[in-house]
C-alpha cells in the first residue's frame, strides 16, 4: 500500500503549521492532503479529498472536533480519527470512544508520542488493506463482475462521491439507465440480531427476497451496503410510493416467514436529481430511527412520520407532580396509569425522534431528582453506567420504553416505602435520644418536633406507631423515671429532684409521680430505704 492520506484540523494556524512540519509524514507512511481551522472547513475539505486519516483538535469554533467526528463517521465510515486536546477531561474522551476515535493525544503534542501513535495506526490501516486485499483476492472475478461494479458506482452516488458526468458515462453501461422522474432510497434494517459470520449469508437472501418481491411494483435496484441493504427506488408519479411501501412491507412478512426474524425498512424523502439521492439516504436513516415510535417490522416512510414544528411536547410541571406523588406514595396500579398517561401523548405526537429523546429526558431526571430526595443510589435503580440517551436506541417500540419506565417506577416506589419505614424508625431514636439529653431542661414536646425538623402531628403519628405512646406520655415517663432513680440512690430534696428532672414545680412534680407509683415521692423514698437501698449524696 502507498501513502495513507491524512488532514491536519485545528484553528491554532502555529500549531497546525508546527505539526505538519514537526514529523516526516512519508517515512511514516502518510501524506499531508490539506488542512483546516475548523470542523465546517474540514467536513468540506474532506468530502473532496476522502482522506484515511483526519487529525483534530477539540474545541474550535462553528465546528469542534467531536462534531466533526461525528460526521466524518456517518459519511465517511473507514475515515480514522485522531483527537489531540489540551484538557484531559474524561467527559471528552468518553464522548471520543462513542464516535469510535483510534487515537485520543494530549497538548502539547510531543513529537515522538505522536510518531508511535502514526505507528500503531499505520498497522492498523495496513492490516485493514491486507485484509481487503485477501478478500479481493478471493473474489476476484466477483469483484470484476458488472453488479459488484455498479455497487460500488451506487455506494459511491450513497456517498456522494460520484458526479453528474460520472453516471451519465457508467449507467447504460451498468443497467443503470432504469432511472424514472423520481428517486428515493430505502434502507433494509435487521432489527433480530444475527452472528456476524451469518450477517452477509443473510444480506445475500434479503437481497434476494427484495428483488423477487419488488419488480411489480417499481424500477430499482438493491445492494448490501454496511450491515443493511440499500434499495434506489425509482418511479414517474410520486403518488406510486403508496404502492412501493405495499411492496416493501411485502418483503417484511416474507422475511419474517423465512428466518423468523423482523426487520425494518426505512424510506427517505423523494428526488429528481441523482446526485440527491445521498440526502434521500440519510433520511432513510432518519426513518429507521423513528423504529422505537411506530414499532419494529415495518416500512417507515420519512414523509409519514417528518415532525410537525408547530408541536411543542413539553414535559408539564402537573404532569410531573403526578408521576412523582404516584411513585411515592401510590400503587403499582395507580403508577402505571400514569406512565401510560405520559406515553399515550407521546403516541399521540407528530414530532422528531429527538423531540420524543428530550421529552424521556426530562421524565427521567424527574425520577433521578427524586431518587436523589431520598438518598437512594441512582444505580440501585438503573445499574451501574447506565446512558439512558444511548439506552433508548436498544429498544424495538415505544411499548417496549414504556414497559422500562413502569418497571423503573414500580422497584422506585417499593425502595422509598422501606426507605421511608427506615426513616421514621430514625426519627423516633432521634427524638428518644434528645429527651435523654434534655428531659432535664423543661423541654417540650415543640421542642422536639423542631428539632427533628417536622410537624408536632406527625411526631405523634409516629410515636403511636412504634412506641404505642404519645410523644408526651414519653416524657413524663422518663422524667418519672429519672426521678424514682434519684429517690432510690440519693439523699437528694425532693424540691432538687424535681428540678433536676425538668419540673419547675415540686407540687407538680409530686402529683405526677403518686399519678404513676399510686405513691408520694417521700413515702417511696421510705419504702427504699426500708429495703435496704443505699443512699449517696
Amino acid at each position: 500500500m502507498g501513502l495513507y492520506k491524512l488532514m491536519i484540523v485545528d484553528d491554532e494556524e502555529e500549531i497546525r503549521l508546527g505539526v505538519i512540519k514537526k514529523i516526516n509524514w512519508e517515512e511514516n507512511g502518510f501524506l499531508v492532503v490539506g488542512d483546516a481551522e475548523n470542523g465546517q472547513e474540514a467536513l468540506e475539505l474532506a468530502e473532496k479529498l476522502h482522506p484515511d486519516v483526519i487529525m483534530t483538535d477539540i474545541k474550535m469554533p462553528f465546528m469542534d472536533g467531536l462534531e466533526l467526528g461525528k460526521k466524518v463517521v456517518d459519511l465517511m465510515p473507514s475515515t480514522k480519527i485522531i483527537i489531540f486536546s489540551g484538557s484531559d477531561d474524561l467527559e471528552y474522551a468518553h464522548q471520543a470512544i462513542k464516535i469510535n476515535v483510534v487515537e485520543y493525544v494530549l497538548k502539547p503534542i510531543n513529537s515522538i508520542e505522536l510518531i508511535e501513535v502514526l505507528k500503531r495506526l499505520k498497522e492498523t490501516l495496513d492490516k485493514e488493506y491486507n485484509d481487503k486485499r485477501n478478500m479481493e483476492v478471493l473474489e476476484k472475478h466477483y469483484l470484476e463482475s458488472i453488479p459488484v461494479i455498479r455497487e460500488q458506482l451506487l455506494i459511491g452516488a450513497l456517498e456522494g462521491r460520484v458526479t453528474k458526468e460520472q453516471w451519465k458515462e457508467n449507467e447504460k453501461k451498468l443497467g443503470l439507465d432504469f432511472i424514472n422522474k423520481y428517486l428515493s432510497i430505502a434502507l433494509i434494517n435487521i432489527d433480530d440480531l444475527i452472528r456476524k459470520e451469518e450477517n452477509r449469508l443473510v444480506l445475500i437472501s434479503l437481497k434476494n427476497i427484495v428483488d423477487d418481491t419488488l419488480k411489480s411494483y417499481c424500477n430499482f435496484i438493491s445492494f448490501p451496503y454496511l450491515d443493511k441493504i440499500a434499495i434506489l427506488l425509482s418511479f414517474n408519479e410520486k403518488d406510486n410510493m403508496l404502492n412501493i411501501i405495499k411492496g416493501l412491507n411485502e418483503v417484511c412478512k416474507i422475511f419474517k416467514c423465512v428466518f423468523g426474524s423482523l426487520i425494518s425498512i426505512g424510506i427517505g424523502r423523494i428526488y429528481q436529481d441523482i446526485n440527491e439521492i445521498r440526502f434521500s439516504y440519510r433520511t432513510a436513516q432518519s426513518a429507521l430511527a423513528y423504529r422505537p415510535i411506530v414499532g419494529i417490522g415495518k416500512s417507515i416512510f420519512i414523509d409519514d412520520v417528518e415532525p410537525d414544528n408547530s408541536i411543542q411536547l413539553q414535559f408539564e410541571d402537573q404532569e410531573e407532580i403526578k408521576l412523582l406523588n404516584s411513585i411515592k406514595l401510590s400503587s403499582e396500579e395507580e403508577i402505571e396509569m400514569e406512565v401510560e398517561n405520559i406515553f399515550k401523548k407521546i403516541e399521540e405526537s407528530r414530532v422528531s425522534i429527538e423531540k420524543y429523546r428530550i421529552y424521556l429526558m426530562e421524565v427521567l431526571i424527574s425520577i433521578v431528582k427524586l431518587i436523589q430526595s431520598y438518598n437512594i443510589e441512582v444505580n440501585k435503580i438503573f445499574g451501574e453506567e447506565f446512558n439512558f440517551y444511548t439506552y433508548l436506541d436498544g429498544f424495538n417500540s415505544i411499548g417496549e420504553i414504556k414497559k422500562w419506565f413502569i418497571n423503573k417506577s414500580i422497584l422506585l416506589n417499593e425502595i422509598i416505602k422501606k426507605e421511608r419505614v427506615n426513616s421514621s424508625k430514625i426519627l423516633v431514636e432521634k427524638a428518644k435520644e434528645y429527651i435523654k439529653n434534655n428531659y432535664w431542661d423543661g423541654i417540650h414536646i415543640y421542642n422536639i418536633a423542631k428539632y427533628l425538623c417536622i410537624d408536632r402531628s406527625y411526631l405523634y403519628l409516629l410515636f403511636h406507631k412504634y412506641l404505642k405512646q404519645s410523644p408526651q406520655d414519653y416524657l413524663a415517663t422518663f422524667r418519672l423515671t429519672k426521678a424514682s432513680e434519684l429517690l432510690s440512690t440519693t439523699t437528694l430534696s425532693i424540691e432538687s429532684i424535681s428540678n433536676s428532672c425538668g419540673y419547675g414545680d415540686p407540687a407538680t412534680f409530686s402529683k405526677a409521680f403518686k399519678r404513676w407509683k399510686s405513691m408520694s415521692p417521700s413515702k417511696y423514698r421510705k419504702q427504699k430505704r426500708a429495703s435496704g437501698t443505699v443512699l449517696s449524696n
